[in-house]
């Protein structure tokens, strides 16, 4: 009898935990899964969006030397300074060129035979990168990049304690298991869905979040400090974690990001020096860039620093493209990087943000992601509707356990783990703990509507 209680009370555990992390965690997957959904498709999205500066050239007209496309693109936000410009894919296409005023980026769209103006905008107005900020940090910065974390961390919890409840153990026949049983009617109906979406999509489902959490801010900080910790940190870090990862990268991994037309410029509250760089150097290594065959887009940025060379990289969104090149003022090659010559951690993270992005097989991969994410808000809604048909009247908590189960210690003993090596899900977890015991004791109508087990 002794035995059968503890493996009960293990079994209410998972349970409890299973309830609070999906409490918890369903609107933030919800959320994610619509955001990250979009992003997938960002270079169709984009290509749409920015049809109208395609094929903009006539070809009867001589092309505008670089220099002369970059100080159309500078004059047209004046006080600005050139940051970055962005080799055509096509010669007949307008030419991208990021200026800077201040802490603000803005891309100019330039014609590449009239020099005109035709588009600009401020590089975070842009509407991929306002979906990019909502969906790694709810629009609120640091805070919100901490709540993301928390959910992604919550959620691995929610897929990890639902395998193991669900997991077949009596099962007769692959029914309920492998596949759905849709016509036994709606109590059923939904217990299938919502054990057959989670057994087909957990395994896919946890690496999204796992190849999420560079950007981070915890997890980020423990790549950045695997990577020291090896001794072969010397190299550029191709990447970087918090709410303004992306930006961050740019800024650090973009030596020459600002500068041309000033002497000094503030980025993100900080000071930076640049050396004025003349246009016949943009226009020599804009020549040598093109020669190179990086993968498009590939951006020039100028030197930040008296004899520092220009900067030249490949920002392909499948990031095991992306190589980069140090040019001299006159053109002259100094080196190439490859990205099969980055630290070990900076490839591992590269094919893992590839593959979160559904940039690294093409459409195929966006369709596999697009099953996941589906999958998610099929497991989302389909617990709703389960914990609303079953829900114990007038309580809120997780619904009674059905049979006690053996080994339920091990799930336990790794959610502990797991608060370990994630901190904030730990802290989060440790709050919730202290709030259930405190709060059974104080105020035992409210332990009794959550359906916490009496002191």
């Amino acid at each position: 009898m002794g035995t059968e209680m503890r493996a009960e009370r293990w079994y209410r555990a998972v349970w409890r935990w299973h309830f609070y992390a999906g409490l918890f965690c369903v609107p933030f997957v919800l959320w994610l899964s619509v955001t990250g959904g979009l992003y997938l498709f960002k270079p169709q999205i984009e290509q749409a969006l920015y049809a109208p500066y395609r094929g903009v050239a006539s070809g009867q007209a001589p092309r505008l030397s670089p220099d002369r496309i970059a100080a159309s693109a500078v004059a047209a936000v004046p006080g600005s300074m050139l940051h970055k410009y962005v080799l055509p894919r096509s010669p007949a296409d307008a030419v991208e060129v990021l200026v800077g005023k201040g802490a603000t980026d803005i891309r100019v769209w330039v014609h590449p035979e009239t020099g005109a103006v035709l588009y600009q905008v401020p590089e975070e107005s842009r509407f991929m990168r306002v979906v990019f900020r909502l969906h790694g940090e709810l629009l609120s910065g640091d805070y919100g990049s901490a709540l993301v974390e928390t959910a992604a961390c919550w959620t691995i919890v929610m897929l990890l304690t639902g395998l193991f409840l669900w997991w077949p153990r009596a099962a007769n026949g692959l029914a309920g298991v492998l596949y759905p049983r849709l016509f036994r009617g709606r109590t059923l109906f939904w217990r299938d869905i919502h054990a057959v979406t989670g057994l087909w999509i957990t395994l896919g489902a946890v690496f999204l979040i796992a190849t999420g959490l560079p950007w981070a801010n915890a997890w980020g900080s423990y790549f950045g400090q695997v990577r020291y910790l090896t001794g072969t940190a010397a190299g550029r870090q191709d990447w970087s974690a918090g709410s303004d990862a992306d930006a961050h990268r740019r800024a650090m991994a973009d030596a020459g990001m600002r500068a041309m037309m000033s002497e000094h410029a503030e980025h993100h509250g900080m000071t930076m020096s640049h050396m004025a760089a003349s246009p016949a150097a943009l226009d020599a290594v804009v020549a040598r860039a093109g020669g190179l065959g990086f993968a498009h887009p590939v951006e020039v940025s100028p030197p930040t620093a008296s004899g520092a060379p220009w900067q030249v990289r490949s920002q392909d969104e499948n990031r095991p493209m992306r190589d980069s090149a140090e040019v001299a003022n006159d053109g002259t090659l100094i080196g190439i990087e490859r990205f099969s010559q980055r630290h070990w951690v900076d490839r591992a993270v590269g094919y893992g943000v590839a593959i979160h992005e559904g940039a690294w097989r093409g459409l195929a991969n966006q369709l596999v992601n697009l099953a996941v994410l589906l999958g998610l808000v099929t497991l989302c809604l389909s617990s709703v509707v389960l914990w609303w048909r079953r829900r114990p009247q007038g309580r809120l908590g997780a619904p009674a356990t059905l049979a006690p189960l053996r080994h339920s210690w091990a799930l336990v003993a790794l959610v502990l783990l797991m608060a370990l090596l994630m901190p904030l899900f730990g802290i989060s977890l440790g709050l919730a703990v202290l709030a259930e015991w405190g709060l059974r004791r104080i105020a035992p109508r409210l332990g009794a509507w959550m359906g916490w087990r009496t002191a």
